[in-house]
């Protein structure tokens, strides 16, 4: 189901969402990677950001 960005609330910090433009928009620019090897990573490993982050070699 996709996000209602008419509710406000606390976001998901622990997931990507790669069908949410913004959400590829806020990850990339938060990981430092194109979008292109955002979605590549999501796919390889799946939506919970430490995965992606152990994926891509970010361990902070």
């Amino acid at each position: 189901m996709p996000d209602d960005l008419t509710k406000t609330g606390k976001a998901d910090d622990s997931r990507i969402n790669i069908h949410q433009d913004h959400e590829v928009q806020y990850w990339s620019a938060r990981l430092g990677v194109t979008p292109d090897r955002l979605k590549q990573a999501v796919q390889a490993v799946g939506p919970m950001v430490r995965d992606v982050k152990r994926h891509l070699g970010i361990y902070s």
